[in-house]
This record gives structure tokens, C-alpha cells and sequence, in this order.
């Protein structure tokens, strides 16, 4: 591995690059202003630190996946102020930092605070992603929002305006485009290594939470520690249901969007960065189990069909959702071999220790070690959880379901001329298939610029830095097409796209999910 590794870096100081190098002067093109990063004195009128400084944080959200957001930027900055309307979900994090002030509508936090923030955290349900995030913006903070980066496509694009008019460092949290295996996969598709990819199948084990062909969500007292009415936010008013929370929203089409809105920004990062992939031309629902007027179904098959995009002929995307089989399987690949998540490097949050930290850099791990896989020791059986007599029913329930989320696994498989490549979740473990050919392999030599971990990334934009490699320039056109996506879940359809006029050219019902609609007394922009 010493030699491979000497042999590359060499590589690299020589020039050696095949001709499939000289477009990647395109890719980067606007990445990096004319005028550099972090020298200009402008930098500091536009709100912009030294590398030296902190950052003063505050947080919308801070129960849930917000207290690894917190936590991942809370080991180099500052968290200064912290919004959630729940005080029972945000209890942890509130007593962590005593001395920032709490509130509940972010909008207030935003106001009374604004003078000692530099940046903001959205991290709560898609439906307020948008309305959050520009508020802040247009205050001139910078933002980090958690995908999917919003819940529609015209608040994609809404974000991406802000973005542009009030110049500030942004990044939606997807930790795959800040991976190793994310650029190695896209240098190996650059290099030519298995010729030109014409599809690529993506496959997730959510839903972990209900939804399907459900009851309608049954009223019940809103909890003494919630502010309904914030939660709801720009969504129209209904009572409450503890159907809805913690985490159940994902599954409801007012709120979330589905298994595809959670994990296909991270699932398919490395296609969309590999593949460049812009727009698509139609995004089809072949196949759903358990259709309901309110929640996404059970189980879904969306299909992607994307243009030619300079030399690279037009692709297929295939996305999957509740592939929940030990292996999944896919014409002419070994089967044994799409292992999506290896159990030893598996991605936590940053707030627990027993799992990797958030850098999430798995790269170039075959070793011998690989290819002889050891013996893991056999599970400890455990007493069920959902039998458990001081949970409540509903929280049996949802002890059930989660128990899905170690079932199957999640990955992405590009399918080319000349070979296969697959990837994890998060990019990681990237390889060919079958996976003996890696035996010997080299890697590309290095072109893409390395990340120095998710949420650094994001915070030496802030201070001037290079942008974030997920920015909204990139997140946002991403986003969108995963927002058309749950449109055409919803509507169990195949949508034609004209992206420049923002319209689905075959289905007028469609267009009109393409905006929200905003409760009155809310706004977004």
C-alpha cells in the first residue's frame, strides 16, 4: 500500500492525467471568486472573519439531528443563542450551553440577537427549511440547513437567490459531499475507468417511521413543552397528533418528504457529483405499495432521466426506498458484493462517542484485511424493546419500527460500459465490482479539492474561505430534483421537466406542488 501510494503521489507532481482530465477546468469554474479568498478588505464589510476568530452560532432547532449540527460546530465556535419549540426535545442541548439565550420562534431569537450571530443552524422539519434559512440570510448570516434544502422547488430556487443577494457562506447537510469516496468515485468515473455510466441504481432501508396506507393522524393534547403553532409554521393549521412527532413527519406529504427527501441527498451525492448531473428532463414513479392521500407510500421505485451533459451521454437514475433485503441485487452484479454500509464503518452523529466523528473520510481502506473479511461474533440477543411495559403503546409502536433501520442496507451502484462501481451511504468504501479488481487498483490521481470535514468545511467559508463544497449553488439544483421526485411519489406519475421555465410540461395538478402554500401571518423570502 506504501508503494501504491508513493507510485500516485508521484503521479500527481509529474502531471500525469489522461485526456478525460482537461474538462475538469469546467467543473470548477466560478468556484473560487476572481478575487481570492479571505485578503480583501471587503471580506469584513460582508461580515466575514478572520480564520483566527470564532464564529458566534446560533441554532434553529436543537433536539433531534440538530444536537450533532450543534455539536459539530461547537467544537472550534461558539453557539450563542438556541431556538426550538419543543423545550422537552431540546432539554439536552439547552443544558449544555446555560449561558446562551433560549427561545422558541426564531424569528424573535433573530431579531433580539441579530447583533451577536454570525451564522445559523436549521436543522427541523423540511416544511420551515426555507422560511428559516432566508429570514437569516436576509440579516446577512450565514447558513447551514440540513437536507433535504427545502421542501419545494421554488423555495430551492428562492434559497439560491438569497444566497446570491446577500453574499453569504452557505450549506445544506448532506456529510457525503465532504467525503473521500465521494471525490474518488468521481475521478474514477473522470479517468474513464469503467467508460461512460448510462445508469445508476440508489437504494435506502427508510422509512424507519410509519407511513403508507395509514389512519388519518388521530387528534391528542399537545404537549405542555410544545408550541404547536410554531411547529406548524407556514403549514396550514390542524390540531395536533402524536402521529407527528418526533420524527414521523418525514413520512406526511405537508411536512416531509418521505425516505427519498432523507437520504437521497446523501445516497445520491456521488452521482450527482460523479455525473454532473443538472436538471432531469422527467422523473417517473414506476412502482409504489400502500398509496395514501397523506402520507408517502410504504415502498417506492423513481426513476430519473437526465440529458447528455457535455460528453457524458444521457443516464438513468433508478432510486429505491425500502430495500430492506441483506443484499440488494441488480442485473449482472455480484450480489454479495453491494454491501452499501460495512458494519465496521458505519456513520454516526458527532454526539456519539462510540461512532466515527463527522469528518466521515473513508477512503482507500483495501487492504488484505479487506479482501478476508474477519468473522463478526454473533449478535447479543437482547430483550425486545417493544415489549417493554414503561412505554406507552404508541411508543411500542415506534420502537417497532425503528428496529428497521438495521435492516438492509443503503448505497448506489454506477453502471458504465466498461464496469461497475459502488459506494456507501455517505460515499464511502468506494470500489469496482467485482471487488477483486481492487486488489491491485490505483487510484486516480487527486483532482477534486479535499474537504477538511463537514461542518469545517462550511465554517472557513464563513470566515472567507473557500465555499462549502455542498453549497446552495450546488444543493439547491440537487434539491430540486429530488423535490420533483416526491411530486411525482405523491401523484404516482412520471412529470416532464422544463427547468429554465420552473414548469412540468404534462401535468397541471403537478405545477401545482412545485410552490407552497403559506399560512397566513407566515412568509417565505
Amino acid at each position: 500500500m506504501i508503494d501504491k501510494e508513493a507510485s500516485r503521489i508521484k503521479k500527481m507532481k509529474s502531471g500525469e492525467f489522461s485526456r478525460r482530465y482537461f474538462f475538469f477546468g469546467s467543473l470548477l469554474a466560478g468556484a473560487v471568486p476572481l478575487a481570492g479568498f479571505g485578503s480583501e478588505p471587503s471580506l469584513k464589510a460582508l461580515g466575514y472573519k478572520s480564520p483566527n476568530e470564532k464564529l458566534n452560532i446560533a441554532s434553529i432547532g436543537a433536539g433531534g439531528k440538530a444536537r450533532s449540527d450543534i455539536a459539530g460546530c461547537a467544537e472550534t465556535e461558539n453557539i450563542v443563542a438556541l431556538c426550538d419549540v419543543d423545550d422537552k426535545s431540546a432539554a439536552k442541548t439547552f443544558d449544555k450551553f446555560p449561558n446562551a439565550p433560549k427561545f422558541k420562534d426564531y424569528r424573535a431569537m433573530l431579531d433580539k440577537q441579530a447583533s451577536s450571530i454570525d451564522a445559523v443552524i436549521v436543522t427541523i422539519p423540511d416544511h420551515m427549511h426555507a422560511a428559516a434559512a432566508i429570514h437569516a440570510m436576509s440579516l446577512g448570516k450565514h447558513v447551514y440547513v440540513q437536507k433535504p434544502l427545502a421542501h419545494t422547488v421554488w423555495e430551492c430556487r428562492e434559497l439560491l437567490k438569497a444566497a446570491e443577494k446577500y453574499k453569504v457562506a452557505t450549506q445544506m447537510g448532506n456529510q457525503g459531499y465532504s467525503n473521500e469516496g465521494t471525490r474518488q468515485c468521481a475521478e474514477m468515473i473522470w479517468s474513464g475507468e469503467i467508460g461512460n455510466v448510462t445508469e445508476v441504481h440508489a437504494w435506502t432501508n427508510r422509512p424507519v417511521w410509519p407511513q403508507g396506507a395509514l389512519p388519518a393522524p388521530a387528534e391528542s393534547a399537545v404537549p405542555s413543552t410544545l408550541d404547536w403553532d410554531l411547529w406548524l409554521g407556514v403549514a396550514k393549521e390542524r390540531p395536533y397528533s402524536e402521529d407527528y412527532l418526533p420524527f414521523l413527519w418525514r413520512g406526511f406529504y405537508d411536512f416531509g418528504s418521505g425516505a427519498l427527501g432523507d437520504m437521497a441527498c446523501h445516497i445520491l451525492g456521488a452521482p450527482n457529483m460523479a455525473l454532473r448531473l443538472g436538471a432531469p428532463t422527467s422523473v417517473e414513479c414506476i412502482n409504489q405499495e400502500e398509496r395514501s392521500d397523506t402520507f408517502f407510500p410504504a415502498k417506492s421505485v423513481v426513476r430519473f432521466d437526465f440529458p447528455a451533459r457535455g460528453s457524458m451521454p444521457p443516464v438513468k437514475i433508478f432510486w429505491y426506498d425500502a430495500k430492506r433485503e441483506e443484499q440488494p441485487d441488480f442485473p449482472n452484479a455480484p450480489k454479495d458484493q453491494l454491501l452499501g454500509d460495512l458494519p465496521e464503518n458505519r456513520i454516526g452523529d458527532a454526539d456519539s462517542p462510540a461512532k466515527p466523528k463527522e469528518r466521515q473520510i473513508i477512503g482507500e481502506v483495501f487492504t488484505d484485511q479487506f479482501f478476508s473479511p474477519k468473522e463478526l461474533p454473533p449478535r447479543e440477543e437482547r430483550p425486545s424493546r417493544d415489549q417493554d411495559a414503561s412505554l406507552t403503546p404508541h411508543e411500542r409502536e415506534l420502537v417497532k419500527w425503528m428496529s428497521l433501520i438495521s435492516k438492509g442496507t443503503n448505497g448506489s451502484l454506477f453502471v458504465g460500459e466498461k464496469g461497475m462501481i459502488t459506494t456507501g451511504t455517505y460515499g464511502e468504501n468506494t470500489r469496482l465490482l467485482p471487488v477483486e479488481k481492487m486488489r491491485d487498483y490505483e487510484f486516480p490521481p487527486e483532482f477534486l479539492p479535499r474537504s477538511p470535514g463537514h461542518y469545517r468545511d462550511w465554517i472557513r467559508a464563513c470566515k472567507g474561505g473557500a465555499p462549502a463544497c455542498s453549497n446552495f449553488s450546488v444543493s439547491a439544483p440537487f434539491t430540486e430534483w429530488i423535490a420533483l421526485g416526491a411530486i411525482a411519489t405523491k401523484l404516482n406519475c412520471r412529470l416532464e421537466w422544463d427547468a429554465e421555465a420552473m414548469k412540468i410540461t404534462n401535468n397541471s395538478a403537478a405545477n401545482e406542488l412545485l410552490k407552497p402554500q403559506v399560512r397566513k401571518g407566515w412568509h417565505i423570502g
